[in-house]
């Protein structure tokens, strides 16, 4: 009688010639088509059938681990954040990936096989992150990070369950943002007045935009006339290599020649981040003055400046680093004698008054720029309930229940608010303000005010130049900074030299038509940072393959000594281009 045969597809089991029992179990197909049969092997019959069934209960539910090569979690990981996720993701989301993977996962994890890991693993390296000094934040951001790589490897049948799904996160506890109090906003924007970019410190606290979203904004999405500005993009962190071939032995944020190999900045992420948002007046009116000492910035750095058309720049133009921002905005808060904070609590504090004034909420929603569906969660973690509107719901509630209340005090709109030991300065007491063309600075002297106009107006010929006699109540409630702006001391003035030559493919220098070494004078209230550096060389590879050597500083000897180094360096990069990865030469 012939052998009963078992249909295509099915296991089987069979005693082979080596005494042992085996099974073969069909859990798909291959890449190129053939039917992927698993084999296993045990010494009793019994045991096969186990094996056997156990695999074809695996198959049909979560499937089985695809053949291939076998991956451990650094191999996996490495792969995955460099090859899935790099080309798939922002530049902000990889930068954190690579954090966690780096720095945390494949030291923590790195040696178990990918199958093999389990959910005990990852809580055990959570629980030690956390007692080697890790913030649940970052063994959270650890967690959520391994979780989106299994996952992917999960969807490649690389394993056939995510072990960090099952695995309990870290757990991340939200801290209650205290917003900043009106008081406190008004002494950073007093504060702000003194210090360059002044208004993009308002920008911040009054409109509550995000950090990238200021830094990323030109001057095309202002408009004066509407009194809008326009949000559609977003300022990245730079992300350097050498420019120097390596040779300097620093980190490529440090090599003096380094060279920014990410683009400046993105498009919002969401629909709803590029919004118009109303402007101010008292903020309009920053903003041109913004434009104007902008300008007078460009006529000091003269052939330095890159015109990009950012709102917020360097003294020489280029767009403001991130990082050097924040480091600016915790310097104001140490100035303003305000507690510290990180910069994005302002956005909170903009949202709260927004709160405060009962704005609609879908209003809210287009101001901060949130999406409809996330737009209910997003004002509850970013509008607190502060004193103000506490107090103002429990008159409200009072009202209702015992009638009219009269001992709640109403912010007044706009102006300025004296505090419970402050009283409005005498009448009688002046301010003396130099108006310097559009600008105003207020001195406490007059001799102080009249020495800066009899010079700057020297400086610039047929611009107004003069001393005006303000009150000093007039001043703190309309001047801009209020009493802390008014300087009891003449300001600083410097000089700032200048050195410039080109020079051809080859080492030609190149007849520029003009002198190579100018200086120029600079006030201390017109620019800070630029005049405050004794020293500062560059050298650039222009279009036409010209490279050219810039030096500027307020030491005119080590501006000297430097131009001839910044010579030799522009000299060299003209004849050996690929070491400052410039290419080959154009000849």
């Amino acid at each position: 009688m012939a052998k009963n045969r078992q249909p295509n597809g099915a296991s089987s089991i069979y005693l082979g010639k080596d005494g042992r029992w085996h099974g073969r179990v069909t859990v798909g197909v291959k890449d190129d088509g053939t039917p992927d049969r698993r084999h296993l092997s045990r010494k009793t019959r019994a045991e096969a059938t186990k094996a056997v069934r156990e695999l074809e209960r695996q198959r049909d539910s979560t499937g089985v681990r695809k053949v291939g090569q076998t991956w451990t979690v650094t191999t996996w990981l490495t792969h995955w954040v460099e090859n899935i996720a790099a080309p798939n993701v922002g530049e902000n989301t990889i930068d954190g990936y690579r954090v966690a993977v780096n720095h945390h996962l494949i030291p923590g994890l790195g040696a178990h096989r990918l199958e093999k890991l389990e959910p005990e693993h990852l809580e055990r390296f959570y629980k030690k992150m956390q007692d080697n000094g890790s913030a649940a934040g970052t063994a959270h951001q650890a967690h959520r990070t391994i979780r989106t790589a299994l996952n992917e490897a999960v969807r490649r049948r690389h394993l056939t369950a995510n072990p960090a799904s099952i695995a309990k996160a870290p757990k991340l506890e939200e801290e209650e943002v205290e917003p900043y109090s009106l008081e406190e906003v008004q002494r950073l924007l007093a504060e702000a007045t003194k210090v360059r970019n002044t208004a993009r410190w308002v920008i911040a606290l009054a409109l509550g935009l995000r950090q990238g979203e200021v830094l990323g904004l030109k001057w095309e999405d202002v408009d004066f006339e509407v009194g809008v500005i326009l949000v559609r993009r977003g300022r990245l962190r730079p992300r350097y290599k050498h420019g120097c071939g390596n040779r300097c032995g620093r980190k490529p944020g440090y090599c003096p020649q380094k060279i920014n190999i990410r683009r400046e900045t993105k498009d919002t992420k969401t629909r709803a981040g590029k919004r118009p948002i109303g402007v101010p007046e008292e903020l309009l009116k920053l903003l041109r003055q913004h434009k104007e000492k902008q300008q007078r910035e460009r006529t000091l750095a003269r052939d330095l400046w890159v015109d990009k058309g950012y709102v917020f720049t360097s003294p020489t133009g280029e767009p403001l680093n991130p990082n050097t921002d924040f480091h600016r905005w915790k310097d104001l808060l140490k100035a303003a004698n305000v507690r510290d904070g990180r910069l994005h609590d302002a956005r909170h504090t903009a949202a709260t008054v927004l709160l405060i004034l009962g704005v609609p909420d879908a209003v809210v929603d287009r101001i901060m720029g949130w999406e409809p569906g996330k737009s209910a969660r997003m004002r509850r973690r970013y509008q607190h309930l502060t004193g103000p509107v506490l107090q103002q719901t429990a008159a409200k509630v009072g009202g209702l229940l015992w009638g009219p209340t009269s001992h709640v005090v109403q912010p007044t709109a706009g102006g300025y608010v004296h505090g419970p030991n402050q009283s409005p300065a005498q009448g009688e007491l002046l301010v003396y303000v130099a108006r310097l063309g559009e600008r105003r600075v207020p001195f406490l002297h007059s001799e102080h005010a009249e020495a800066v106009v009899s010079q700057w107006a020297a400086d610039q010929p047929g611009r107004r130049a003069e001393v005006e006699e303000w009150d000093r109540q007039k001043w703190e409630q309309e001047g801009v900074g209020g009493m802390r702006a008014v300087r009891d001391r003449m300001p600083d003035r410097r000089s700032v030299h200048h050195s410039h030559a080109a020079f051809l493919p080859g080492g030609e220098r190149l007849n520029l038509g003009r002198d190579e070494r100018w200086s120029v004078s600079a006030w201390e209230f017109e620019t800070d940072l630029y005049t405050d550096l004794p020293v500062r060389w560059h050298t650039t590879r222009r279009p036409g393959q010209e490279v050219e050597a810039h030096v500027r500083g307020t030491d005119k000897e080590a501006v000297t000594s430097a131009f001839a180094e910044a010579c030799t360096q522009a000299v060299d990069r003209a004849n050996n281009p690929h070491r400052y990865g410039d290419g080959p030469a154009v000849a």
